[in-house]
């Protein structure tokens, strides 16, 4: 295999995937927590590719396509539910939608 080693490709998958949990964990705006967990889907793709290339193995694009997919209807849902969230109580705050239990 040429080019950049596994190695990189991990570590940058690693780190995107930390800052993806960080935001996940740490912010209160759904959007915010959103986009953290759509960060971390992708570092995983990262990590699956960068594995698929160094075994030369195609199976690993495919199921990164359908991790792409999922993602894509995890986005049309989530951005649906943040949407009605707001028109709700006019805030994107985690904290507001945890009082919606009532």
């Amino acid at each position: 295999m040429s080019g950049i080693p596994l190695s990189w490709w991990l570590t940058l998958g690693t780190v995107l995937f930390g800052v993806g949990t960080i935001g996940v964990l740490t912010r209160r705006n759904a959007l915010v927590v959103f986009m953290s967990i759509e960060l971390m889907l992708n570092a995983v793709n990262l990590i699956l590719l960068a594995f698929a290339r160094q075994r030369g193995d195609e199976h690993g694009h495919v199921l990164a396509f359908f991790i792409i997919a999922v993602a894509a209807a995890e986005a049309a849902v989530g951005l649906a539910i943040i949407l009605s969230v707001f028109r709700h109580k006019r805030s994107v705050n985690l904290d507001d939608v945890r009082a919606l239990k009532h």
